[in-house]
């Protein structure tokens, strides 16, 4: 019999080092995870058997078995699943085969409860053997192969595992954990039955314990044993949800999604009628590492008829709603269904939308019920429901309440306020909610586009998040208020009309404004699109204002970093005529002096508006020339 020996996957030999040494706070939680895998070993094999029934080989009573033996320290699990082959061991358990492992690892902080929480999120059950056993042995024969194509996969440590082939009668997995001195307590059959029942009472199939039988056979020296069903074994998703406890929810997401994090809220929904389906929807309480992975398989476990079909159904779940997680148990789909029959189904369509509706009812009761858990949900979420309103245009406003901004009027760096505020807050004949993009909120508060909103006491939002832009620019408006950039058009004149004293300044000021307003223009003629009078400034000299469909800065340099090639999009110069520096352009004389007086102008404007100078020395010069003068 050929033994081989292979060391670890780097990767796989860090994570193993961490699980060795203790990771997890809550060490009972290898059991749960062991018998979280033999059950989706189960569910797998109903589902291949649906297209080729010979693989149960007369054994179609599905079950998880566990073998106690306290006196040498050593617990075995059996299950009679779909089993592996020697590529799958290898894959499985020789490597971590999963994206985002590097992440993963680069996340770790050394702090155990935040590292545990990684775990979690990134979903590696089965190591978690190692934090009670320092020998793991698995011997696992594929559902379909000769008993003599079995395979033993033993790991010791930290540095290597062997493989070699062997006899097995029965198809299925079998892992046994000889435990570590200080983890004998997970030997024992009351310990045993009480984690069960704690984190496994929800599992489908039984969860078995094996005991001694009640009556021995007299004349044989070995004692016999039952098996004691321990768990409920009957699917959560299909009791009445007048008889789940919460605590039953909880431990029931944890087992389908491998996390360690109880989840945010859940809605439970039986629907007949024309269609005739049960879903069990969880928001979770942290995003995976790997949210933003486009290649991750995502979606719902999808059942018909109490048969697991697949893990990932992505089909009944839009993309901005990615991280919602859960069961779909459908009456109304072929067990034979496949990806590409859902992708053309009238019936995934419909429940689609009421899937839809439904987490969108779930997270607008959260928002408004329970604000703590809203606040952790947007810090982890956000960002993908700002995806929304460009993929559902239907849900659009729906998916916009939901949003989170900071605004003029936060206290904090938090995003809190939602557009609902906003407009409760608005000014008498505002019509408009107004919103400034930017790099930071440092460079957001203290922009000199929001010099006259602060005077007329009118609340912009501070987008800083790269996608704001895009996503404002799909919602258009809210509650009939149109959503406007500050930076572009022109403003309402009724809310940003002068008082008496500006128009006497105005007034004193009016040849010396036209002058440098015909100065400028002639100077800048290459650069800007016209000049004008500004009502947005109260203390700058001046600002670049954009037409209405233009791009922004801020946009501009993302689609350039992307690769794509912009127009030229010619802002306006929009002048104080108040300001010192404007009032003394318009009174120079010399042409020289007036040519650096406006690049000066210019350069201010364009550093506002945050884009970046063509010639920075140039600007340090004409700036230090000012002060030097100014001072002498």
């Amino acid at each position: 019999m050929t033994v081989e020996t292979h060391g670890f996957q780097t990767e796989a030999k860090q994570l193993l080092h961490l699980m060795i040494h203790s990771l997890y706070s809550n060490r009972e939680i290898f059991l749960r995870e062991l018998i979280s895998n033999a059950s989706d070993a189960a569910d797998k094999l109903r589902f291949e058997a649906l297209a080729d029934a010979s693989l149960y080989d007369n054994d179609s009573d599905l079950r998880i078995r566990i073998d106690l033996n306290p006196d040498d320290g050593i617990v075995t699990i059996h299950d009679n699943g779909v089993g592996m082959s020697k590529e799958e061991v290898v894959e499985n358990l020789g490597t971590i085969a999963k994206s985002g492992t590097s992440q993963f690892l680069q996340g770790l902080s050394g702090d155990q409860k935040k590292d545990a929480q990684l775990i979690g999120q990134f979903g590696v059950g089965f190591y978690s053997a190692f934090i009670v056993a320092d020998k793991v042995v698995v011997e696992t024969r594929r559902a379909g192969a000769a008993a003599d194509q079995a395979v033993r996969w033993t790991c010791e440590g930290e540095a290597e595992y062997t493989i070699e082939d062997i006899e097995k009668q029965d198809r299925g997995t079998t892992i046994t954990l000889y435990l570590k001195d200080d983890a004998l307590e997970f030997a024992s059959e009351l310990r045993v039955r009480s984690i069960v029942k704690k984190y496994s009472d929800h599992i489908g199939i039984p969860v078995a314990l094996r005991k001694r039988a009640d009556e021995q056979d007299k004349d044989s020296d070995e004692p016999t044993y039952d098996y004691d069903t321990i768990n409920n074994a009957t699917a959560l998703w299909t009791r009445p949800r007048s008889e789940i406890k919460d605590d039953e929810y909880q431990e029931f997401y944890k087992h389908i999604c491998h996390d360690f994090v109880t989840p945010l809220a859940w809605s439970h929904n039986r629907v007949e009628g024309k269609l005739d389906y049960t879903s069990l929807l969880y928001v979770p309480g942290h995003a995976p590492v790997d949210l933003y992975n486009r290649d991750v398989s995502r979606g719902l476990k999808l059942y018909i008829q109490r048969t697991f079909i697949m893990d990932d159904a992505s089909q009944f779940l839009p993309s901005y709603l990615r991280f919602i997680r859960g069961v779909l148990d459908s009456n109304d789909l072929p067990l034979n269904v496949s990806r590409e029959i859902l992708q053309h189904s009238p019936a995934v369509d419909s429940i689609r939308s009421a899937l839809v509706k439904r987490i969108l009812d779930m997270l607008e009761k959260m928002a408004k019920e329970s604000s703590d858990d809203y606040r952790t949900f947007w810090r982890e979420f956000g960002a993908v429901l700002k995806e929304g309103p460009a993929e559902d245009f239907a849900n659009k406003e729906r998916i916009a309440g939901l949003f989170r901004f900071v605004t003029t009027k936060t206290e904090g760096d938090e995003a809190t306020d939602s557009l609902a505020d906003y407009v409760s807050r608005m000014k008498d004949g505002q019509e408009k909610i107004y919103f400034l993009v930017a790099e930071n909120l440092t460079s957001a508060r203290n922009s000199a586009y929001l010099e006259a909103f602060r005077k007329n006491d009118i609340e912009v939002l501070l987008l800083t998040d790269r996608l704001d832009e895009w996503t404002i620019a799909h919602v258009a408006e809210f509650e009939g208020k149109e959503l406007k950039d500050i930076t572009k058009g022109e403003l309402e004149e009724s809310l940003f009309a002068d008082d008496a004293d500006t128009e006497d300044k105005a007034d004193k000021n009016d040849s010396s404004s036209t002058a440098a307003i015909e100065k400028i223009s002639n100077l800048l003629k290459d650069k800007v699109e016209s000049v004008r009078e500004t009502r947005r400034l109260t203390d700058s000299p001046a600002c670049l204002v954009y037409a209405e469909d233009a791009l922004s800065p801020h946009m501009r340099k993302m689609m350039e970093a992307a690769g794509q090639k912009m127009p030229v999009d010619k802002p306006v110069l929009e002048i104080n005529a108040s300001h010192p520096l404007v009032r003394q352009l318009g009174s120079e004389s010399d042409q020289q002096r007036s040519a650096e007086l406006t690049g000066l102008l210019y350069d201010q404007a364009v550093l506002s508006a945050g884009e970046q100078l063509e010639n920075p020395a140039l600007f340090v010069k004409r700036l230090n020339q000012l002060l030097f003068e100014g001072a002498a």
